[in-house]
């Protein structure tokens, strides 16, 4: 069967938010992704792990509509298919670094998109004033990045997202630099605050552990070119509880995950090697 073409549409099963089908991305003579399929279903957290370099950022990129797929592919949003740059401004992206700016307050970084997107400066202010209690952040609006520590910056920055309102966020590593009882804590911060909001995520970590915490699904990509290797379900109770990590199905899952991963890292590796290395 012929791929189909970008803008047609395509069976997704149930109705999903965001799918992508048979998604390849290559710049020059690198292929990044190669027949890439993956859905998220509204109010879904679904986490992204693999090897290094199998394609997560660019992945990404494409549904933030910062790129765009080879041709071949499709990507449907909201039940229609459209190309990428249509995707542009209508999720919420959050990259790996806080990237707040330290000539301003921390309310002031948190209202920088809905500013920019044209709400005005007073409104926006009230908004974010009113979110600070939730987000921790009480009492701190008028500090500057350089004065937090590094888990009340990415809260900072988490509230811009989530100020941005869009059905659909993207989590790039949010957590990857605190340190392990920082990243513990604003993990279940961050359920907490999702379990209120019900945004939809797409969320992607290096770290297996932080995948199962806090996914409803955790999907498992290739080594390079990237596509998904497996696909596990979460089913897992919430609210999370810090012990869940002892629980059988737990280290169930997290076994699974890890021979998936090794055994992509080790292909990744030996590809890599120079011939009779």
């Amino acid at each position: 069967m012929s791929a189909p073409s970008q803008g047609q549409l395509v069976d997704f099963g149930e109705a999903p938010l965001l799918a992508l089908r048979n998604i390849r991305k290559t710049f020059g003579s690198t292929t990044a992704l190669a027949g890439l399929d993956i859905a998220v279903k509204p109010g879904e957290l679904v986490t992204v792990v693999g090897p290094s370099g199998c394609g997560k950022s660019t992945l990404f990129n494409i549904v933030a509509g910062l790129e765009e797929p080879d041709a071949g592919g499709v990507i449907r949003y909201r039940d229609r298919s459209c190309h990428a740059a249509e995707l542009l401004g209508q999720v919420s992206f959050m990259p790996q670094r806080d990237l707040l700016l330290p000539w301003r307050t921390v309310v002031d970084n948190a209202i920088l998109a809905i500013e920019v997107e044209g709400v005005p400066r007073k409104e926006a202010r009230a908004r974010a004033l009113a979110m600070l209690p939730e987000f921790g952040l009480a009492g701190f609006e008028n500090q500057y990045p350089q004065q937090l520590s590094g888990g009340m910056r990415q809260r900072v920055a988490l509230m811009r997202t989530f100020l941005f309102k869009r059905d659909l966020m993207l989590l790039d590593e949010p957590f990857g630099a605190l340190d392990a009882l920082t990243r513990t804590m604003m993990q279940r911060w961050l359920l907490d605050v999702w379990h209120k909001h019900r945004r939809t995520v797409l969320f992607i970590t290096h770290d297996i552990d932080e995948a199962i915490f806090l996914g409803d699904r955790v999907v498992a990509m290739t080594a390079r070119p990237g596509a998904v290797k497996l696909e596990l379900e979460v089913k897992l109770p919430r609210p999370r509880r810090a012990d869940l990590v002892t629980d059988p199905e737990f280290i169930r899952l997290k076994r699974l995950l890890l021979d998936a991963i090794e055994e992509e890292s080790i292909k990744s590796f030996n590809l890599s090697r120079p011939a009779g290395a």
